[in-house]
């Protein structure tokens, strides 16, 4: 007789928010989908192939927010989609601002199309999408974006277009102003889809234009543009025009924000910082969902031929580490305090809600789609540091075992994976 199931999940700690499952369970796949969910051990379910997942968490496919993967066309900057894909256990990525209108196809053909990991895109607001960006600002001026274009692209490409990404942070407004930010919000408006919008110091301040310009100005400005279900990204981070003014208090806006429905999403990248973050959470500001927002400026990756050396801003590199995943996002939270299940929310059902992906995705129902994050929970006290040169003792630190995408296995050995040391003991 032949076995029930493809594979056989077997006593791993499931953490599920959507179903409010959080225990020892057994999760049966077939076909690429989820099959069966049982307490681990209540029933006989014979697979073709069992896992013993006893030690680990198992969680839905993670899913990361703020990726940047437009590989060799967006230059040193895109990372290989399944490198911090499901090569570091996450399942799916969302792209922020590597394609733009002129772009889009060649995004849809050469990564999403061929990857394992699954990909959607936020669409750049400006026609040279992520291409090097970080070196030629002047790329991002109001000229630069076309309402019109961005918005056929958009509607033309719902499949994976799933928003749209703009910049507010000093170096445009001391340039432009606040145009190109009129110009994506009504770019989101028309589309009815969430524009996600960078806050923090971005480009440097330019030679010319109204250098003048108070970052502690930014939020207030930008704000009333906004609409219920536009994302504020970076709300931790260390660079000036964020959530936390330079009197270390959060903006007063940002409360406003939250209560007429924007959301609020950790694209944690280099830039992020402990100590903001402890002013935010202490404030209530509760962030809703966590990007890693890894790229080839903070990655030790091999840059492409003809790229330029370095970044000019060395810290960008990940406390001198140069590895990071969207796990070590999840850690860091932890460490601020929050509940494992509410992270696990910021990675899975919530990203479905926040970002308008598929139902499908985010949870482990029955009839679902097989995307499943393993993960090492791994206990002791272990060294969290950030670009600040803050550091926390943490005591509890997750690190990718392996995923299934649509049930087929795929081991977390992505170069980018930090190798994890635990501090020594203080009894020793």
């Amino acid at each position: 007789m032949l076995p029930d199931y493809d594979l056989l999940l077997a006593g791993g700690h499931l953490v599920d928010p959507a179903q409010g499952l959080d225990g020892c369970h057994d999760i049966a796949i077939r076909d690429g989908k989820v099959a069966a969910i049982v307490p681990a051990g209540s029933q006989p379910l014979a697979a073709r192939e069992r896992i013993d997942v006893r030690d680990r968490l198992v969680i839905p496919g993670m899913i990361d927010t703020h990726a940047h993967v437009f590989e060799h066309v967006t230059g040193r900057f895109g990372l290989e989609a399944d490198l911090c894909g499901v090569r570091s256990g996450v399942t799916t990525l969302i792209d922020q601002g590597g394609p733009s209108s002129i772009t889009l196809s060649a995004f849809r053909e050469y990564v999403v199309r061929p990857k394992a990991s699954r990909v959607f895109a936020y669409l750049s607001s400006y026609l040279v999408g992520g291409l090097e960006g970080h070196y030629y600002p002047s790329l991002y001026k109001p000229d630069c974006v076309d309402v019109e274009a961005t918005l056929k692209a958009a509607l033309a490409n719902r499949d994976i277009v799933k928003g749209f990404k703009a910049h507010a942070e000093l170096g445009g407004f001391a340039r432009w102003g606040i145009e190109v930010m009129a110009k994506s919000a009504e770019i989101a408006r028309r589309a009815g889809m969430p524009l996600y919008i960078h806050f923090g110091q971005l480009w440097p301040l330019p030679s010319e234009g109204a250098n003048g310009v108070d970052p502690d100005t930014i939020l207030e400005q930008v704000v009333p543009l906004l609409k219920a279900g536009d994302i504020l990204a970076h709300p931790f981070t260390r660079h000036p025009g964020g959530f936390v003014d330079r009197q270390g208090r959060v903006h007063a806006i940002v409360r406003e924000a939250l209560a007429l429905g924007l959301k609020v999403d950790v694209g944690h990248g280099s830039h992020f910082s402990y100590r903001m973050a402890r002013i935010a959470l202490d404030a209530g500001i509760m962030p809703h969902t966590l990007g890693a927002d890894t790229h080839g400026y903070n990655t030790n990756v091999p840059q492409p031929a003809g790229t330029p050396d370095e970044h000019p801003d060395k810290e960008h590199m990940f406390f001198g580490q140069q590895r990071f995943s969207l796990a070590s996002a999840m850690t860091a939270m932890l460490a601020l305090g929050m509940p494992l299940e509410y992270v696990v929310r910021m990675v899975t059902c919530n990203v479905v809600d926040v970002f308008g992906l598929p139902a499908e995705l985010g949870t482990l129902k029955v009839g679902n789609p097989a995307d499943i994050s393993v993960l090492h929970d791994l206990r002791g006290r272990f060294a969290l540091r950030d670009n600040e040169g803050t550091q926390l003792v943490g005591e509890r630190v997750l690190n990718p075992d392996f995923c299934l995408r649509e049930g087929r296995r795929f081991d977390a050995d992505a170069s980018i994976l930090p190798v994890i040391e635990a501090l020594a003991s203080e009894a020793a």
